[in-house]
């Protein structure tokens, strides 16, 4: 806000006469430190709720704090959190599995709570089965390892059909989104459009139109009908007749429904015929025919950071809570998460609130002291090599691609964005400063966040 930037120029002004600093904010640390970061901050003219820390591991001091006990919204900074709780619980070479079982001549599909099963994942399992089984009356949806919630407590009730809103549950496939593969036709005629998987689980109904300028013109929209819980897609808007190929992910209504489904037309296409679909509460019985793993953990992990993933967080938080007989769920996963910050990295989980594991949730609250502290605690632990593996680096294939481009691995963050907060959390190895832990949270502001963006990377490379 202008008072803080008010507050950062008297405190600068007032550091150099010796005299106490202004009430009502704490700005702590190295002081020039403290002078050269305030700076930056006062000349960005930019008003949010600022949240700073930044510590020496090589020491444990504070190089800089602004407001660092303050709780804001982490957004996907939430995801460290999750990412170190899920090596620690389910150690970095978990793999999770998607089994099939057979009983007669019907068939069963276990969700195991894989974030990244691919529709080839599946059609090898429909090749396997294929050879054992020429019919089956009924393909069962076996859910039972995850509870039947499919949306976090606090995500915002028009979430809509983004991608990073995709439902949650324990059968997942293709991040549980269609994606929708569009390029121009003849003028005044509706776009091309192709869909992967080409399933019947879905309908869309094509308003759009091709032009050859841009008169009247308006986007390509793919909306969903997610309030009437249908998949039924309606595409609308316009693309120029000159443009290239576009790809538009949108997510789906009931994923385990949406995977079955997509297996039997799999099986079906491999001449295998399903007589019917239905979900089971009961555990499945039967021989287990054919199984799908996942890659490692950490590989996962390091997918959900890249690309901060929002269901592969929720998955891992519903996992880590799976005990025998006792499925997954959200309250019990991010108990067992906040006990790994407390006993762990020694974090006052009292002051913290989580809601989720990706950090959607508008009623996920921490603070950067938090986030440093447990950040402090992982490169001093036993996970150090695994954990900062996870991390993206500037201009890689990741949510940092175009920024902090020219600083290689010198510096490895994880961004956090929400409309009106912009967040960057990770590590720096500084030659002056040795190994530093960092957390930059900005909430509160109105339009673009790129300013903000731009903010973050000036104070953390001028380190």
């Amino acid at each position: 806000m202008a008072k803080l930037r008010i507050f950062l120029f008297l405190f600068v002004t007032f550091n150099f006469f010796c005299t106490p600093p202004p009430v009502g904010f704490e700005n702590s640390g190295n002081s020039s430190i403290i002078n050269q970061i305030n700076k930056i901050i006062v000349e960005s003219d930019l008003d949010a709720s600022f949240s700073i820390k930044i510590l020496e591991l090589r020491n444990g001091n504070t190089l800089y704090s602004l407001n660092s006990k303050k709780l804001l919204m982490p957004a996907s900074n939430n995801k460290i959190y999750t990412c170190a709780a899920a090596i620690h619980y389910l150690g970095k070479g978990y793999q999770f599995e998607t089994n099939i079982v057979q009983n007669s001549n019907n068939l069963y599909i276990i969700g195991g709570g894989d974030p990244d099963l691919t529709i080839m994942d599946l059609d090898s399992l429909a090749e396997t089965i294929k050879n054992k089984m020429s019919k089956v009356d009924t393909l069962f949806i076996d859910e039972n390892f995850m509870d039947s919630l499919n949306y976090g407590n606090g995500w915002m009730w028009d979430e809509g059909s983004w991608s990073y809103a995709a439902p949650v549950g324990p059968l997942s496939v293709n991040k549980n989104c269609i994606d929708f593969y569009i390029n121009p036709s003849d003028q005044n005629e509706p776009v091309q459009v192709k869909t992967f998987p080409e399933t019947d689980y879905i309908k869309y109904v094509n308003q759009s139109m091709t032009k050859n300028d841009t008169t009247d013109f308006k986007k390509i929209k793919i909306e969903r009908d997610w309030q009437g819980r249908t998949n039924i897609f309606n595409i609308s808007g316009n693309v120029l007749d000159t443009a290239s190929a576009d790809t538009f992910q949108r997510n789906i209504f009931d994923p385990g429904l949406f995977t079955a489904t997509v297996f039997k037309e799999q099986l079906e296409n491999k001449g295998v015929s399903v007589k019917n679909i239905f979900k089971t509460k009961n555990s499945s019985s039967g021989s287990l025919i054919a199984k799908h793993k996942s890659d490692s953990l950490l590989l996962s992990a390091k997918n959900m950071m890249y690309e901060s993933y929002n269901l592969a967080a929720e998955l891992f938080t519903k996992a880590i809570s799976v005990k025998d007989t006792v499925h997954g769920d959200w309250p019990s996963g991010l108990k067992l998460i906040k006990a790994f910050l407390a006993d762990s990295a020694a974090i006052d989980t009292s002051k913290l609130k989580l809601a989720d594991g990706s950090g959607v949730s508008r009623y996920t609250l921490t603070s950067t002291d938090q986030i440093v502290k447990l950040l402090s605690y992982m490169y001093n632990s036993k996970y150090s090599k695994d954990f900062l593996l996870t991390f993206p680096y500037g201009g890689s294939e990741s949510s940092l691609k175009h920024r902090l481009i020219k600083t290689e691995n010198n510096i490895i963050a994880k961004t956090g964005h929400l409309s009106g907060t912009s967040n960057l959390s990770g590590y720096i190895f500084s030659k002056k400063h040795g190994p530093l832990a960092f957390s930059i949270l900005m909430s509160g502001f109105i339009g673009k966040p790129k300013p903000y963006q731009k903010l973050q990377d000036k104070i953390i490379t001028s380190l």
